[in-house]
């Protein structure tokens, strides 16, 4: 019976965003972009019923229960394993710059950056339309992610592929390998250019590339 809630499809990932702090539908949403939202809400509506999570207050939240949070080791394991065990070139395979922009907004350390509104500017030339542009604005310890110009001055421009710049999130590839190779262009105060590979921080499990 576990296995039927557990296993059903994209439920680990849904639980992923609940685990990571998501809590409205849209959030969610954005953290799964290749997921329908009508599966989606179908999949809310299973876990609600077999009291994985409860809806907020003002029932827009969606909020784990103790035994939806008693499930974080197993999705974790899980993203860990993925990490240590999966070809890197079939987790290349599969690039979506939404789920790695929102997980780059979540994932952002303010601390090493000046004490002001920071807006950093990412360019992904290999991609086309408006999905070659983001906009991640750092104020007041807080990140927001950007799709379309925020009108602030910007601080950095990052500009490299989709693939390289998801290399480094994931710790296949590191910000000074990439840069060096011709990669990865970092432009704009060099103290926030200098810092860059330590407010960027990567993605959770890419301490396992450490370990393997």
């Amino acid at each position: 019976m576990g296995a039927e809630i557990f296993c059903a499809r994209w439920t680990p990932l849904v639980l992923r965003e609940l685990l990571c702090g998501s809590t409205k539908f849209n959030d969610i949403r954005r953290g799964v972009p290749r997921m329908s939202p009508t599966l989606l809400s179908k999949r809310l509506k299973e876990l609600e019923k077999a009291g994985i999570i409860a809806r907020g207050p003002g029932k827009t939240d969606y909020m784990l229960t103790p035994a939806g949070e008693d499930l974080r080791s197993v999705v974790m394991s899980l993203g860990s394993w993925g990490q240590r065990w999966v070809d890197s070139k079939l987790s290349l395979r599969n690039l979506d710059p939404t789920l790695l922009m929102w997980d780059m907004r979540r994932n952002l350390d303010p601390k090493p950056l000046p004490p002001r509104r920071c807006t950093v500017f990412f360019h992904y030339p290999d991609l086309e339309g408006p999905r070659r542009f983001w906009w991640l604005v750092i104020e007041n310890g807080g990140v927001d992610l950007c799709l379309v110009d925020p009108g602030h001055e910007v601080d950095l421009r990052v500009k490299s592929s989709l693939r390289v710049m998801t290399a480094i999130w994931m710790g296949y590839t590191t910000v000074k390998a990439e840069i060096e190779a011709g990669r990865l262009d970092v432009d704009g105060e060099p103290a926030i250019a200098r810092s860059f590979d330590k407010w960027l921080g990567l993605s959770p499990f890419a301490r396992e590339m450490k370990r393997a």
